[in-house]
């Protein structure tokens, strides 16, 4: 493993590093989960082994003692080490908390985080809590152990326990040298098999051990197995059968484990040999990096582009709310009902509408007369118009919601946040209140319109014949003038109604300042409508908050790997 530049490399992985831990995959979509438990072993293989190894190619070679339950891997370290380091027992699971054994001339290396920086450290003598947290590594100083060499004893890579068997794989994915031990009756099992065939994979240096086999299948098992690990590529691994024996005070008697002990001792003992397995497990991880960053990257894409499409959703369905809004209020369609029922029990159709079209210059005495005589108050055409906008409004507002949601469901990754909030298919609970409260401040700054706009004219006859709530009123019917949205009758009526009203107010204070003050009144109020359904959408958009989806951090890791490549 040659590499043009060590510190670039270093460099480079460490970016990667960076740029893995940025990607998020918070939606479900199909393949998320296989790609977030991809995310996480790249990331701390990282961490615990690639990193840790190019910043210390000169520090001790790890070895991990991986495999099956009952396979004997506690009782073959405390053998190979002469004591009792790690807990045998066939009550199941047995190794818990990982068992690091190293020599006092090496400590250095392993009591801090250089390596599995995410797990604990406790003493060699913890008991309890301590020695079996999963979370921890338990460590202890042998010095029947070559300096140089570290042996890892690892929970069983099948544990019924899910964190074992999680920290099994990240302790092997860490290791220089993957001592694998099998049995006679247990070697052909698919797990351990599906992790040697990673091994092979990723270029990782293997040993397998063969555990209690029985003196006459001896031949048989052992060349079964070669044949096996030469399908998997892995032909050249070295094999170190144990027979089956009784076991001397809990351990193999040392005749029988002699041959492996003394291999170890070689590699420890021979810098070059060492380094030549340091450098074949490192080169061929650095190998896998580049394929296994493209998976994740990959999938943070379609997260962002799914993420991207829920986000749109929600934007549209109120930006359309706000259309159909601002359609209501132009069409003529808030002049029906109830509406038009008040606004003729104030001016009627007949004889004073005739009478305006006559000539609104006369009206001046009969406007007077007829509103103090008749004691017509504006307030329920006030009342009515105030219904009328906030039924707009909220119905508007409560399609948007039920379409949004529904949208969403439709979506990748939707059908799940519905699920988590139901709440979202129908608009806020405090919905009509703020739009009860919009519909109040709008209807003030009409008031206030027709306040600024009457400056010298609020002492005349016509001004006082309304008053300035009965002016704006006036002026609300003709915000809603158009009559598109009418149909036979109701055409000739409110349309009609709404041109006396804009006479009515022309006389007051002309054509072109009723054009303006109705038009500032529309955008006045479109925007306070706009204000409230970004409120409503904000409830969609502190969803997709909680799971957001960094834009950029596919393209980043994509760039961070290719640059590995080049580095390497």
């Amino acid at each position: 493993m040659n590499h043009k530049d060590p510190a670039e490399l270093l460099a480079a992985v460490e970016h990667l590093r960076d740029s893995a831990d940025t990607v998020r995959l918070p939606l479900v979509l199909e393949g998320a989960e296989e790609a977030r438990a991809a995310r996480q072993q790249l990331v701390q293989q990282l961490d615990d082994y690639v990193l840790p190894r190019l910043r210390s190619l000169d520090a001790p070679l790890l070895a991990v003692v991986g495999g099956s339950t009952g396979a004997g891997k506690s009782t073959l370290v405390n053998s190979l080490v002469g004591e009792q380091v790690s807990r045998t027992g066939v009550i199941r699971p047995t190794t818990r908390a990982s068992v690091l054994v190293h020599t006092e001339e090496d400590t250095r290396w392993f009591t801090g985080k250089r390596v599995l920086p995410g797990l604990a450290r406790v003493s060699g003598d913890a008991e309890g809590g301590a020695a079996d947290d999963p979370g921890s590594v338990r460590l202890v100083t042998n010095d029947s152990l070559p300096s140089g060499l570290a042996l890892l004893d690892a929970p069983d890579i099948d544990s019924v326990v899910k964190a074992n068997r999680s920290l099994s794989r990240q302790l092997l994915a860490a290791a220089d040298l993957w001592l694998f031990v099998t049995t006679a009756a247990r070697y052909a099992d698919a797990v351990p098999w599906d992790l040697l065939r990673e091994a092979s994979e990723r270029g990782t240096s293997v040993a397998v051990v063969l555990n209690r086999v029985p003196p006459e299948a001896l031949d048989q098992v052992r060349l079964h197995l070669a044949s096996m690990l030469r399908e998997q590529g892995l032909g050249k691994a070295p094999i170190f059968t144990v027979l089956e024996v009784d076991l001397n005070q809990g351990m193999i008697p040392v005749k029988h484990v002699e041959r492996l002990r003394s291999w170890l001792q070689s590699l420890a003992g021979d810098a070059r040999v060492r380094s030549v397995v340091i450098r074949r497990t490192l080169a061929g991880t650095l190998g896998t990096l580049d394929g296994r960053a493209l998976v994740v990257a990959e999938a943070a894409q379609q997260q962002a582009a799914a993420h991207a499409a829920l986000a749109k959703v929600p934007r549209t369905a109120y930006k359309d709310a706000l259309s159909g809004v601002s359609q209501g209020v132009q069409d003529g369609s808030l002049l029906r009902g109830e509406v038009l029922a008040r606004w003729q029990e104030l001016v009627g159709t007949g004889e004073f509408l005739r009478t305006v079209e006559a000539g609104i210059g006369r009206l001046r005495d009969r406007v007077a007369a007829y509103f103090t005589g008749k004691q017509v108050t504006s307030e329920p055409l006030g009342d009515a118009i105030q219904t009328g906008v906030a039924a707009l409004v909220t119905s508007h507002g409560q399609v948007a919601a039920s379409t949004a949601t529904r949208t969403w469901k439709q979506l990748p990754g939707g059908a799940e946040l519905v699920r988590e909030h139901p709440e979202l298919g129908k608009a806020s609970p405090e919905l009509s209140e703020k739009v009860e409260r919009l519909i109040r401040d709008w209807q003030g700054e009409v008031l206030e319109l027709v306040r600024d706009e009457a400056g010298s004219r609020r002492a005349t006859a016509r001004y006082l014949a309304f008053g300035v709530n009965g002016l704006a009123v006036l002026l609300m019917i003709v915000v809603f003038s158009m009559s598109a949205g009418l149909t036979g009758g109701e055409v000739a009526i409110a349309g009609g109604s709404a041109l006396l009203a804009q006479r009515l107010l022309e006389a007051v204070f002309g054509d072109q300042a009723v054009r303006s003050m109705a038009t500032k009144a529309r955008k006045a109020l479109l925007v306070h409508v706009e204000q409230l359904y970004d409120d409503e959408r904000a409830r969609f958009e502190r969803v997709l908050e909680e799971v957001a989806v960094p834009e950029q951090a596919a393209e980043e890791l994509r760039e961070a790997a290719a640059d590995v490549e080049g580095a390497r």
